[in-house]
């Protein structure tokens, strides 16, 4: 036996708005506030004692080109100041891994000069 009113339900109605990745990032770093002073002694850590330092050492191999400088400080320096300056995870985060692919970037470049 049917009942009187039968509802239907469509996919759209079901599915919700995928979000993007970058939304999906941003979501995660803004969830790890719990965790904001570990994030920041990892990203001063990681980033002042092996990025850095690997980085300046291969813009010295490569030819100590001084164009490399101020974007390898620039890395370093926007980590530094968004960890001092206390920013939320949801800032400090993309701003560690941002910086740490412009030192890739840098030290790509540096080993392709190289060659």
């Amino acid at each position: 036996m049917e009942t009187t009113i039968q509802q239907h339900q469509t996919e759209e109605e079901n599915s919700k708005p995928a979000l993007s990745k970058w939304k999906q990032f941003i979501n995660w770093a803004d969830k790890q506030e719990e965790n904001h002073l570990g994030w920041t002694a990892f990203s001063l850590t990681a980033h002042g004692c092996l990025f850095t330092i690997v980085t300046v050492f291969v813009i010295y191999l490569a030819g100590n080109h001084f164009i490399f400088w101020p974007f390898a400080i620039a890395a370093m320096a926007a980590t530094l100041l968004t960890n001092l300056a206390a920013m939320p995870t949801k800032i400090t985060i993309p701003t560690l891994f941002a910086s740490v692919l412009l030192d890739i970037i840098i030290i790509a470049i540096c080993l392709i000069s190289m060659l």
